[in-house]
């Protein structure tokens, strides 16, 4: 048996419907995988299947959610050692730790081309960073600005299948799945941010 991270594109339904993860976990064991978890309630689920092909396991998900749900949803799917390294590869270790929820990363299904991170850079403000690591796209967006002119261009139509997660996420994914990460600083209330 094979671990693996499953990230949904979005977890609205329309008509102001959302996913609840208890549906999405329930409609994961019916398709027989093991172990089945969530995490939040932005579409994060671990789980453990036969090894296989990671495009099959993509479509095997998108047909059930759409069969469940009565929408289809892109879900990209990680295995777990490929989530831990992703995890490992954060470029932006001082500005996870001082900020988690401002720390991105644009899991994409296929490799985003280099040529394609100039054009968001040019979009970046300048307390905004943008780095591509191993196909995936790292941003930092700016604690100032609600409305990023960077998280608008980081889009399916300029880059391809993907889905954004935060580093408080991808942080608590990766330990799911039995990695170590640093926690994130504490606030006052003694709480974690979320992710």
């Amino acid at each position: 048996m094979q671990t693996y991270v499953a990230l949904l594109y979005s977890i609205g339904l329309g008509d102001g419907r959302r996913l609840v993860m208890s549906d999405f976990k329930a409609m994961a064991e019916d398709l027989g995988f093991n172990n089945v978890r969530t995490l939040v309630s932005t579409g994060n689920l671990v789980f453990e299947a036969r090894a296989g092909e990671i495009s099959k396991l993509e479509r095997r998900l998108e047909k059930a959610f759409e069969k469940t749900f009565g929408r289809h949803v892109d879900i990209i799917v990680r295995r777990a050692e490929d989530w831990l390294k992703l995890a490992a590869s954060n470029p932006f270790p001082a500005e996870s730790a001082e900020a988690g929820d401002q720390v991105a990363i644009r899991v994409m299904r296929q490799p985003v081309a280099d040529e394609a991170l100039s054009g968001l850079q040019t979009r970046a403000a300048d307390d905004e960073k943008v780095l591509l690591v191993d196909g995936d796209i790292w941003l930092v967006f700016s604690r100032q600005r609600p409305s990023s002119r960077l998280l608008a261009a980081a889009n399916h139509k300029r880059l391809g299948i993907g889905t954004s997660r935060n580093w408080n996420t991808v942080r608590r994914l990766a330990e799911m799945v039995g990695g170590a990460f640093p926690s994130p600083p504490v606030g006052e209330d003694g709480r974690e941010a979320a992710g």
